[in-house]
């Protein structure tokens, strides 16, 4: 087995020079296979190069590159916190750099230590480069989604929710498609060290069954119409400034301008403000909220927007209610850290702007709510960030028939961040099988359908009101009835296989010796 290793290229004698560039190059290419860039063959030539250098280093090498490809990663891809922390957190340029690179070294130890296990563990095994590779990726994507509240960005397979291995979505999530990725790598990898014609037939059939099967299963209908009437909608998007939102001297203003938007909308069967709409806690803007209820009611429309909202103890919650012919409140559960909630608020509550951001200091929503009522209609609500959460998404889609997000990108400015979320918010509705709805303070504001397409979508940073039909959906996608776990439990197998192989394989080498 180290024999089939060292007809590769040298990548543990590369010059220190070369790896400073090429791991951080390719982990910045899988950005560019994202939004807004979409060059979605560029995350396989980085994953194919990232197969490259981890492929005959020793592990503690492994950690060195591993770093360096996850901070070019999120060096590049997650660099849009700079907006929040500059912008809003009134951080100077210099510290909001500082800040932000340490944000993404710190998200690169993560790749750090994958790189270690990888070389460590799982490249000896038989299979190790070509099946290992793919499958420890996986499991590396997963655990970011959930350690330190997790931080579901920048996955492999966003880049493909327009491509073939768009089929195997709603049957594997989003991780079965980052599994199709790193796989396509590393097929590319072990082509390009050992280019002889059985190799090439032999990936080639590999990466045709599994893109030739995503091009097979794309028009499979897993849902069905709930009705042959879909609903009317209308998603408001108010382009109000940040830094007037919260401020108090221009409250009146806002209820002003989100009163004169909302007569025409009245037509439509739901009507869907952003995150925070009403800048004020709910109890205390019944003198806005009550008559807008009625008139809701009145016109047989279901009115749902984002408020902040407080129980009997004290606790503020980040909040969407059901207005008009809708009833029911949901408070959000995956709260961002420093945006909504404060980690070790006794000792950096204070300390800069950024760490005082208005309404960072919500308390996290109960595990068990239901969906929203609209009108005969269940819907399920999710507030920002919760979006790319695909557990969560597919939970919530087990009990609704429509999805709804709202959200304010306005922390991200005029970034990559919010074009990014609106392709992940693309993947749940694919992934799920239902239309999504889309309500955000700046953009971008959509109606996605239930493949995950754009029906509809504003412009951002301009005040609109985008009209459209949105279907409910009857029936789960396989996704949706049993979510990540199936493709997890398969790749554990299939390593845990690996890994009893070589133990085979060894002992009788070491029984020939």
């Amino acid at each position: 087995m180290s024999g089939a290793l060292s007809s590769s290229p040298a990548a543990s004698a590369l010059p220190r020079w070369q790896v400073l560039i090429l791991a951080p190059l390719a982990g910045a290419m899988i950005t560019l296979s994202l939004a807004p860039f979409d060059l979605w063959p560029a995350a396989i030539v980085g994953c194919a190069v990232y197969a490259y250098l981890l492929a005959s280093c020793t592990p503690r090498q492994a950690i060195w590159r591993g770093w360096l490809f996850g901070l070019g990663l999120f060096g590049s891809g997650a660099s849009w916190v700079y907006v929040s922390i500059h912008v809003y957190g009134n951080a100077g340029v210099i510290l909001a750099a500082f800040l932000t690179l340490v944000f993404c070294a710190g998200l690169g130890l993560l790749h750090a230590l994958q790189a270690w296990l990888y070389a460590r563990i799982v490249r000896p095994l038989p299979g190790g480069m070509l099946l290992g590779f793919a499958a420890f990726w996986v499991f590396g994507e997963w655990l970011r989604s959930w350690l330190l509240t997790g931080f579901p960005w920048l996955y492999l397979g966003y880049g493909h929710v327009d491509t073939w291995l768009a089929g195997w979505a709603p049957i594997t999530g989003v991780y079965g498609l980052s599994f199709a990725v790193a796989f396509t790598a590393s097929c590319a990898f072990l082509t390009w060290r050992s280019p002889q014609p059985a190799t090439v037939l032999s990936y080639g059939g590999l990466l045709a069954t599994l893109w030739g099967g995503g091009l097979m299963l794309k028009p499979i209908e897993w849902v069905a119409p709930a009705s042959e009437t879909p609903l009317s909608v209308a998603i408001y998007q108010p382009n109000i400034p940040l830094e007037r939102k919260w401020d108090r001297s221009r409250y009146q203003n806002i209820l002003r301008q989100y009163e004169r938007a909302v007569s025409p909308m009245f037509a439509q069967d739901l009507v869907l403000w952003p995150e925070s709409a009403i800048p004020r806690v709910a109890d205390r803007a019944g003198e806005f909220l009550d008559p807008i209820a009625r008139r809701a009611s009145m016109s047989d429309t279901v009115l749902i927007t984002g408020i902040p909202t407080r129980d009997t103890q004290g606790r503020y919650f980040n909040s969407i209610i059901a207005l008009g012919q809708g009833k029911g409140q949901y408070d959000k559960q995956r709260l961002v850290p420093f945006g909504e909630y404060v980690p070790l608020e006794a000792q950096l509550r204070g300390l800069i702007d950024f760490f005082d951001l208005p309404m960072s200091n919500f308390s996290r929503g109960s595990n068990h709510q239901g969906p929203l009522e609209a009108g005969n209609h269940r819907v399920a609500p999710l507030i920002c960030y919760e979006i790319v959460y695909p557990e969560l998404v597919a939970q919530s889609a087990q009990q609704a028939e429509l999805l709804i997000t709202i959200s304010n990108d306005s922390w991200f400015g005029a970034s990559i961040g919010p074009l990014q979320h609106l392709q992940m918010a693309r993947m749940r509705a694919l992934e799920n099988g239902r239309y999504l709805l889309r309500g955000t303070n700046n953009g971008v504001s959509a109606i996605i359908d239930h493949r995950g397409q754009l029906v509809a979508r504003s412009e951002q940073f301009v005040e609109s009101t985008l009209m459209g039909n949105a279907q409910v959906m009857l029936g789960n996608t396989p996704f949706t009835s049993f979510g990540s776990m199936p493709l997890l439990i398969a790749l554990g197998l299939l390593l845990g296989s690996m890994s009893l192989m070589y133990r085979v394989l060894w002992r009788d080498a070491d029984k020939e010796h």
